[in-house]
C-alpha cells in the first residue's frame, strides 16, 4: 500500500472531518431513515429515498478517510529546510505580471487552491521541488507556459 503524504495539520482536519461523520451526520441519517419508514410505503417515500441516498454518500466517505488515514505519512514542515520539498510554503513571482502568490505544498487530499494548498503532484509543484530562493522556474499548465521566481521558502 502507498503511503500518502500530507501535513500534521491536514491529517487534524480529516480526522475531525471522520469523528463528525461517524459522530453527527450517521446518527442523524440513521434516525432520518426510521422516522421515514414510520410515514408507511418505502417505494414511493422520497425522504426515505433521500435518506438512503445521503447514508450512500456518507458510508462511501467514512471508508474513504480510513483508508486515507491509515496509509497517512505526516511530515512535519516545521522540522524541513533547505530546497523546496514537501510542505513548504513558497512565495512566487509571476515573471510575466510581477504578481506575487504564495502556497504551502500539501498531499492531494488535503489540497484547496483557493486556501494556497497546492497539490504535491500538480504541475506547478512537481516544479517546484527541489528549487532555492531566486531560481527562476519554467511551468507548463493547462493555460500555457508560465515562468516565475522563487522569493521565499518557509517551513514554519
Amino acid at each position: 500500500m502507498e503511503k500518502i503524504p500530507m501535513t500534521p495539520k491536514g491529517y487534524s482536519a480529516l480526522e475531525s472531518e471522520l469523528k463528525h461523520l461517524k459522530s453527527v451526520e450517521r446518527p442523524a441519517i440513521i434516525s432520518a431513515i426510521s422516522e421515514a419508514r414510520d410515514h408507511g410505503d418505502l417505494s414511493e417515500n422520497a425522504e426515505y429515498h433521500s435518506a438512503r441516498e445521503k447514508q450512500s454518500f456518507v458510508e462511501g466517505r467514512i471508508t474513504e478517510l480510513e483508508g486515507v488515514l491509515s496509509r497517512a505519512d505526516i511530515i512535519d514542515p516545521a522540522k524541513l529546510s533547505g530546497p523546496i520539498k514537501f510542505g513548504a510554503k513558497v512565495t512566487l513571482a509571476d515573471e510575466d505580471t510581477d504578481e506575487e502568490k504564495t502556497w504551502q505544498i500539501v498531499g492531494e487530499h488535503e489540497a484547496n487552491i483557493e486556501n494556497g494548498l497546492l497539490n504535491i503532484r500538480s504541475p506547478i509543484a512537481r516544479a517546484l521541488i527541489g528549487k532555492e530562493e531566486g531560481d527562476s522556474v519554467e511551468v507548463r499548465t493547462p493555460g500555457g507556459e508560465r515562468s516565475y521566481e522563487v522569493l521565499k521558502i518557509d517551513y514554519s
